[in-house]
């Protein structure tokens, strides 16, 4: 199984206007030895296990439902909302979705090389701190931010594992 591995922003990135000071941003990739779409690849990380575990909790916990078939319109270009997410902006390599409330932002993106490298990043954008004025990205975000780091890697991680099992790499 190919390695997750944490990885520089490329330069290319549609999250790259993100990675500011105070701005918490990531990527993640993982190189295929075989060629993955954008809209392969979106399906698949979508539609994972752990993923799907995701959406039960966001249609139960802010009521926003989601299915399949709305993940395969989404990595189309056929739709613009998924979940508890909009698409703020694509490229047929590059997706980038920000959450109802516009605090976070998550990334995908395949570069094709010998293989392809698939890339997932997210974004959390700080907010003004009410009783400072200051930016401050929260307490909560501060105590997730261990967890986050590792659902990060078993997501991409998933979708690996699901596009090896379609055949779609090795």
């Amino acid at each position: 199984m190919p390695k997750v591995r944490l990885l520089p922003l490329p330069d290319s990135a549609l999250l790259q206007k993100y990675a500011i000071e105070g701005t918490y941003t990531d990527c993640y990739g993982v190189d295929l030895d075989q060629h993955v779409s954008q809209v392969e690849f979106v399906s698949a990380f979508y539609t994972t296990w752990l993923f799907k575990l995701e959406r039960w909790i966001l249609a139960i916990a802010v009521k926003r439902p989601s299915s399949d078939q709305q993940v395969i319109e989404l990595a189309a270009a056929e739709r613009e909302t998924f979940a508890a997410w909009h698409v703020e902006s694509r490229t047929p390599e590059q997706l980038l979705m920000c959450d109802f409330i516009g605090r976070t932002r998550s990334w995908l993106m395949t570069d094709q090389r010998a293989g392809t490298r698939l890339y997932f990043g997210s974004a959390v954008v700080p907010r003004v701190d009410p009783a400072t004025g200051k930016h401050s990205l929260g307490a909560i975000f501060r105590v997730l931010l261990g967890f986050h780091k590792v659902y990060s890697r078993l997501l991409l991680g998933a979708a690996c594992s699901k596009l090896r099992r379609l055949g779609k790499s090795s």
